[in-house]
């Protein structure tokens, strides 16, 4: 298969070159996901596009959905401002506890007396990271009510979920906000760290910056302590939890050992943060740039074609042999991304590395792989597939995000920094 033959897109290729392309991939996703309405937010769509009506409606699944509609509103696409429009009204009157403060994690398809019924009403720091993403998004797209909303977000921010004397989020609470979960986990601080750059950037916040790059500075540390694999794990005065969910390795959230796909987001996110330290002519620290790199390098050698076939695996051990097999798209997506923000920053700093070569050769080999083998159709993506490229559902069934894949396709069209929303903003 070759790219040029099927006009797919190259992401070794610039921007300009591919952004006729990217746009038509992105109102394909844009439609796709439109699917997912329901009257409390946004739903799980099945393998076939369709809500599925068994799952409940999901804080993650509607703050990513709203996002992703913010985006598309501001690249011009406006006939889906409604929708996050939608969104923001639903985390507004249907998640938002207005007894205890906080969003419910899941919520049932209904709403009585004009009152969301939780089904889940544990408050998790991943859900509320997104709260945070999609009400910023919004806010910049001028949707009535986003900018209260992210106030509010980052309000319980500041009392619940970051804890100042260790500069990280908190994992969850139950619904009173009396009890905290005795783990820590680096896939919510992940995405908090995500939802920080997000609105430092939009509102040239300095103090948000600073805890992302805080976040970021402690990933590192642990990073190297472990040749580049970052610890998932830990108990709450943060000491590493090695055999945490040994019993459940596929775990969609939490599974056991080393998450290459999270090393490249962590990767593209120091180099973000890095980068809007720039822009604001801030001191920029010196691990930022080789650190981003070599976790890079490290996610790279243990996920791609690691056990013999192409594809990028979902987990390792500490010593970065193969645990869980399967090939997800989301961890294709972070490749792609990571790749593209490392070339672009790379390139700025006037860098003639060997690893530019790379970069680009890589890109050439991942985007022939992925139109093969992950991309279903325009805008339709296999979540997940087996060790040897198969469709499979394994930890993932359905088609249930959009996010990971409308970043990656918008990596090539936006500078570092500001990231997403900011920078389509106007």
């Amino acid at each position: 298969m070759t790219l040029q033959n099927h006009g797919l897109i190259d992401f070794s290729l610039s921007g300009s070159e591919i952004e006729g392309k990217l746009n038509q991939d992105l109102q394909a996703l844009f439609r796709f996901a439109a699917n997912s309405k329901v009257a409390t937010g946004f739903g799980y769509l099945d393998a076939n596009g369709k809500v599925n009506a068994d799952r409940p409606v999901e804080l993650w699944i509607t703050c990513r959905m709203t996002y992703v509609f913010s985006l598309a509103s501001m690249l011009g696409y406006q006939e889906y401002l409604p929708l996050a429009k939608h969104g923001i009204f639903c985390i507004k009157n249907y998640f938002s506890d207005p007894t205890w403060g906080g969003w419910y994690s899941a919520i049932a398809h209904t709403a009585t007396n004009g009152v969301g019924e939780p089904v889940n009403d544990r408050k998790e720091a991943y859900a509320h990271a997104f709260v945070l993403l999609a009400s910023n998004a919004a806010a910049c797209a001028s949707v009535e009510g986003a900018a209260e909303l992210l106030d509010e977000g980052l309000a319980n921010q500041n009392e619940y979920w970051f804890d100042k004397t260790v500069g990280r989020v908190r994992e969850s609470w139950n619904r009173e906000f009396t009890e905290t979960e005795d783990y820590r986990g680096i896939n919510a601080n992940m995405h908090t760290t995500e939802a920080y750059l997000a609105v430092a950037d939009a509102r040239d916040d300095v103090e948000l910056l600073n805890r992302a790059v805080g976040i970021l500075e402690f990933t590192a540390a642990r990073a190297t302590e472990n040749d580049w694999r970052i610890p998932e794990h830990y108990s709450s005065s943060w000491e590493v939890l090695p055999e945490y969910n040994i019993d459940q390795p596929a775990h969609p959230f939490r599974p056991f050992g080393i998450t290459p796909g999270h090393g490249l987001e962590w990767a593209r996110l120091m180099l973000q943060a890095r980068a809007s330290l720039q822009r604001l002519g801030l001191d920029v620290p010196e691990w930022m740039l080789p650190s981003a790199r070599d976790l890079y390098l490290r996610a790279i050698a243990d996920g791609w074609h690691a056990d013999g076939a192409d594809g990028f695996i979902y987990t390792t051990d500490f010593a970065g042999q193969p645990v869980v097999r399967q090939r997800m798209h989301w961890v294709w997506a972070e490749a792609i991304g990571a790749a593209v923000v490392l070339r672009k920053v790379l390139a700025e700093e006037g860098a003639q590395l060997p690893l530019q070569e790379t970069l680009s050769n890589d890109l050439a080999t991942w985007s022939a792989y992925g139109w093969e083998h992950l991309r279903e159709d325009q805008g339709l993506w296999h979540h997940e597939l087996d060790a040897e490229n198969q469709v499979a559902a394994v930890t993932w069934d359905g088609k249930p995000d959009a996010y990971h894949v409308v970043q990656m396709l918008l990596l090539p069209l936006v500078p570092p920094s500001p990231s997403f929303a900011a920078a389509l903003r106007g």
